[in-house]
């Protein structure tokens, strides 16, 4: 099978990978560059664990094609962190005890980011909305779901671009 390369940016970071023709993104993530947050849950694209944004948009790295992000700018949950700091997003889910097993957290807190990112200031139905995809067996979604939305008001009490 050929290799194909792919210049992405991940994290903020430029990246340069060979992938097999058909890889996933997850693959592409977990196994080329060692980024584990994305969580391999379904596999199917139905429990939205694996959920990362690609320019800005929530996809599920289990079913997008590697190949189809060249040129990409990827952002997991391990580039939510900047400079040393936890996003508030972060921030919110250990404060309202968001996480119980954690194996959805970087799904959701993804979507959310997404979400911000259109909307900096959703109501409590366009969070539910926007976490829909995500699916959690632990926490009910209740503290989930005031996590983003606290989260939403520090951010958008520090202004533009918070997101």
């Amino acid at each position: 099978m050929a290799k194909i390369p792919l210049h992405f940016i991940l994290n903020g970071e430029e990246r340069a990978e060979f992938v097999d023709s058909g890889a996933t993104l997850l693959r592409l993530l977990r196994d080329k560059t060692g980024d584990l947050t994305a969580k391999s849950g379904c596999l199917q694209g139905t429990c939205g664990t694996c959920t990362v944004l690609v320019d800005g948009a929530p996809r599920l790295s289990c079913i997008t094609l590697a190949e189809d992000c060249d040129g990409a700018d990827v952002e997991t949950v391990a580039g939510l962190a900047a400079h040393g700091q936890l996003h508030p997003l972060q921030h919110a889910v250990m404060e309202h005890f968001a996480a119980q097993c954690g194996f959805c957290t970087p799904g959701m807190l993804m979507a959310a980011k997404a979400l911000f990112l259109t909307n900096p200031r959703p109501s409590r139905e366009d969070v539910v909305e926007a976490l829909s995809g995500n699916i959690c067996r632990c926490t009910g979604y209740e503290p989930i779901i005031q996590a983003v939305l606290s989260a939403a008001q520090v951010m958008s009490a520090s202004g533009p671009g918070a997101a």
